[in-house]
């Protein structure tokens, strides 16, 4: 069974930057997919961003040009690169695992291994 860790959260003043890593044991992230979500207190949980292969990134339109996942197979790591960080982008954040691709119309409830979350603080 796929296992997922986050690490490298934390408090960081807006503008600044965070990199956020997500572990993955038990399976290969290889031909897998990736997915960082977010939860703010009192928010729904929303997609940050999606990898399913070396090149293959989507991101949400208000991160874009801010953030950039990136992922080594060969660690069996996927990162989440935060930068111009603003305190909009507080919140909890996951990283979630499906097997295979993905697409578009593919939504939180298709990624059945989640990890606990790290928390990200941005102050203004």
């Amino acid at each position: 069974q796929a296992q997922l860790q986050e690490s490298g959260g934390g408090l960081a003043q807006a503008g600044g930057s965070l990199t956020l890593s997500c572990a993955l044991s038990g399976r290969a992230l290889s031909g897998n997919t990736v997915g960082w979500f977010r939860q703010a207190p009192g928010k729904d949980r929303e997609t940050v961003g999606v990898t399913w292969s070396d090149t293959g990134m989507h991101y949400r339109n208000s991160v874009k040009g801010r953030f950039t996942i990136s992922r080594d197979n060969t660690k069996n790591k996927v990162y989440l690169q935060m930068n111009s960080l603003k305190p909009e982008d507080t919140a909890v954040y996951y990283c979630a695992l499906r097997g295979g691709g993905w697409s578009p119309f593919l939504g939180q409830a298709d990624f059945p291994s989640w990890g606990q979350g790290t928390q990200v603080t941005v102050s203004s």
